[in-house]
């Protein structure tokens, strides 16, 4: 106990006090019998760690990960963990890169694509790691062996601030006192993967201070043509600490260059294999350099300070080879080759085109709050306030060079740039104040109310340094400079019923909402459509998102061994912003699309039997508009000639399935040998490009698929040593988990550039089989990962 700090001692006691507070223990005590508790899983309700509650007194549907979990599947992010454990998680490998996945959490995105309608929050060790550009998610930015925990929060909890529309996601870090003892390993297998990590925690011999460090390495050819990606990430924490006050200081740094090609049409998949491309290359290189400094002060045993301060510079650029969309296929092909080499009217006569844009990202800011845990009219009662400020600037550039496609459809530049006015370098910043409170009041030992409230100020600014100066009509305005700011109070109710320990009931209502970031009010004219991420147009304003959601449900315990949860909810978003496509080139706007909903059920049973654990999983969602709308679409007509597509109330929204099915299953065949499989189904899905769900031709939905991986983990000993291996997809089923409707201009047969247009439908193909295998050693203190499913 010398090396617990004293402040998560305090923590942890509050929360056994307000569970024992309970009149069996009472009358138990009274008679002298001997009291015997569960353990408490204490939740934080804000993003930064503190105090906390437990679960029994959380209002929601709240999903818990473990360091051990991660480890003992050899996930190699935290999108592929979630995608295969937790209800209501869903995966698009819409770039077909492990580390570039769009995860759909009960139909609301996090994506690392521009142009996504975003609406979860991301969260490390407090801080909000969404991209100031766009609310995007870089998964690859997060190194999954520094994290310690990982709790999902479903609904619009305006505790957590800005794009919280349909949950958010909270990690929280390792720390020398969380995880002493060190760990190296390395593996390899399918598709030229070569990966390798290490990392190791410690505490002073005084116990003061505390020191953590990690790194990753990953190489790979990837299993779709010319698509290799290399992935370099550390992580490092000291802390520091006394009976009353903690401080860590912790830097993450990365340095990845990942290849995703994206969907491919069907023609190809079926004539060139389904590891075939379109065109190349699509190469995205991220960096950071994150600092990130958490501290927290006790006053006394029921009053808490704490708070962070951060740092976070990051720098994307990416190399996109396409098709000229604007190609002029009136004339021959050797006629356009000469003139695009000639540069005589390169935009109609290039085959190719070569894009190219770099964003450099600086935010900063800081979080503090003040927890109570007195007592209020001799209930037990918890409230916390604080205030926060995040500043987030980017400057963003874009340029197209023509080109001409090669034999491999690869894109050779001419040395021929587009006009000045299809030119993007863009400052855009934004900077948003909130304050924030909440409070817990337990009436009595099974009734506690929730009551919060967040107030948002944000101001967006974009400075336009090639054309600055806007013209006020707007159909003519190319300036991207613009000055909006957005205000709202969104409060949230909960109520949790807890009868028994073993059975909670809870019901919640909040409100969350969602500013329209740099790019979206950048590209929202349809007089002046854009094509993401390339081109931007003028700006008239757009109005902030506001997520409202319903929820209620049920968990509890069947018996010490086996535990239950059911949830139902209903989230509908107003002034909903979608990138809402002008034409099938891909140009297009954002512009606020009125109402959207989602609404459905997630239920789970999980438990252990002896040598055997399981956990199974299953969801429903109806993703829904619910105002009517146009969007231009040649291939998706509600009037035949009217090149319109109309999409109305009750149309389900693309790419999100209805129905998931989730299976993990281990065995520990000896107490050095585990097995286990992860089984996960997901049913059809309607294409991008069929909103109104009205196309009936090919592509018109994504077919559901049932995929079954299996690993296994040996132990040697007391060595420290363990063996491990892990095959995906061990049936090679063939499926995909993405569609578009959408055109190219290709010889599927040859692979060759024709110039004439061609509308297959477009998939995002899943990984055939694979398998890995490796070594891990561990030593100083540091334990083999069990497969124990946590029922309480």
């Amino acid at each position: 106990m010398s090396n617990t700090p004293q402040f998560v001692l305090k923590a942890t006691c509050a929360a056994v006090l307000a569970m024992l507070a309970n009149a069996q223990f009472a009358n138990a005590a009274d008679q002298g019998q001997v009291i015997e508790t569960k353990k408490i899983e204490v939740i934080s309700t804000t993003p930064l760690a503190g105090v906390g509650l437990p679960l029994e007194q959380i209002p929601a549907n709240v999903q818990s990960i473990k360091a051990e979990q991660l480890e003992e599947q050899k996930s190699l992010s935290i999108a592929d963990y979630i995608n295969q454990n937790l209800t209501g998680v869903s995966v698009n490998d819409t770039q077909n890169n492990p580390y570039q996945p769009d995860v759909t959490f009960r139909g609301y995105a996090a994506s690392p694509l521009l142009g996504t309608p975003q609406g979860l929050s991301i969260f490390v060790d407090g801080v909000r790691v969404n991209e100031p550009f766009g609310d995007v998610v870089n998964w690859d930015l997060i190194p999954s062996n520094s994290i310690n925990s990982i709790n999902l929060i479903p609904g619009s909890n305006p505790l957590f601030g800005l794009n919280t529309l349909g949950g958010a996601l909270s990690v929280q870090t390792k720390s020398g006192r969380t995880n002493p003892g060190g760990a190296v390993e390395a593996y390899m297998g399918s598709w030229g993967r070569k990966a390798g990590s290490a990392e190791y925690g410690g505490v002073s011999q005084d116990g003061s201070v505390d020191y953590f460090i990690s790194g990753n390495v990953f190489s790979e050819d990837g299993w779709r043509d010319y698509s290799p990606s290399d992935v370099g990430q550390i992580f490092g924490k000291i802390g520091w600490q006394n009976e009353t006050t903690a401080l860590n200081l912790s830097y993450t740094g990365a340095d990845n260059k990942l290849v995703g090609n994206g969907l491919a049409p069907q023609d190809f998949l079926d004539a060139q294999g389904r590891e075939s491309i379109l065109t190349r290359p699509d190469l995205t290189e991220n960096k950071l350099s994150f600092f990130n400094l958490n501290g927290s002060h006790f006053f006394n045993d029921d009053i808490q300070l704490s708070g962070n301060v951060y740092y976070r510079l990051a720098k994307t650029s990416t190399l996109n080879g396409d098709g000229n969309d604007d190609y002029d296929d009136g004339a021959t092909l050797a006629a356009n080759n000469a003139d695009c080499l000639a540069g005589v009217n390169s935009e109609d006569t290039c085959s190719g085109a070569i894009n190219r844009t770099g964003s450099n990202r600086k935010g900063y800011g800081f979080n503090t709050q003040l927890t109570f845990g007195q007592d209020f009219m001799r209930m037990r009662n918890q409230f916390i306030t604080g205030f926060g400020y995040d500043y987030g600037r980017t400057n963003f550039r874009q340029n197209t060079e023509y080109g001409l496609v090669n034999a491999t459809r690869g894109i050779d530049g001419t040395g021929v740039f587009n006009e000045l006015d299809e030119q993007v370098n863009l400052k855009g910043v934004s900077k948003t104040w909130s304050l924030f409170a909440t409070d817990t009041l337990s009436l009595n030992p099974m009734w506690h109310v929730t009551m919060s409230a967040r107030y948002n100020h944000t101001k967006v600014e974009n400075d336009d340094r090639l054309n600055p100066i806007p013209n006020p009509i707007e159909a003519l305005n190319t300036s991207l400079t613009s000055d909006q700011s957005y205000n709202r109070i969104n409060p949230a109710i909960g109520v949790n019923f807890t009868p028994s320990q073993d059975l909670t009931a809870y019901a919640s209502y909040n409100e969350g909402s969602r500013a329209p970031t740099a790019i979206e009010l950048g590209c929202a004219n349809p007089a002046q459509p854009c094509r993401l991420p390339n081109a931007f147009a003028g700006d008239p304003p757009l109005d902030q998102v506001v997520a409202k959601t319903f929820e209620g449900g049920l968990r509890g315990k069947i018996n010490p061994n086996v535990g239950w949860s059911v949830s139902a909810y209903r989230a509908q978003n107003f002034n909903d912003i979608q990138f809402i496509a002008s034409s099938t080139t891909g140009a297009g706007y954002f512009d606020n699309v009125g109402r959207t909903r989602r609404q459905g059920i997630d239920a789970a049973l999980n438990g252990r039997l002896d040598k055997f654990t399981w956990s199974l999983g299953y969801s429903f969602v109806k993703a829904t508009y619910q105002s009517d709308f146009e969007v231009a679409s040649e291939l998706n007509e509600t009037v035949p000639g009217s090149e319109v597509q109309q999409v109305g109330k009750g149309d389900n929204i693309p790419g999100i399935p209805q129905h998931q099915l989730k299976l993990r299953a281990a065995y520990d065949v000896t107490p050095s040998w585990n097995v286990g499989t992860n089984i996960f189904a997901f049913s059809d899905q309607y294409s991008r490009g069929n909103e109104n769900n009205n196309y009936q031709g090919d592509g018109a939905k994504v077919s559901g698929y049932l995929v079954m991986n299996v690993d296994t983990r040996y132990s040697f000993g007391n060595s420290g040593w363990q063996f491990f291996a892990k095959v995906n997809n061990i049936f090679d089923r063939e499926y995909n988990n993405g569609g578009l409707l959408g055109e190219h201009r290709f010889d599927a047969s040859t692979g060759a550039f024709t110039g004439n247009e061609v509308t297959p439908a477009f998939y995002a193909p899943g990984a055939p089989r694979a398998g890995w295998f490796g070594m891990r050693y561990e030593f100083g203190g540091k334990k083999t990962a069990s497969a124990a499913v946590d029922v309480d």
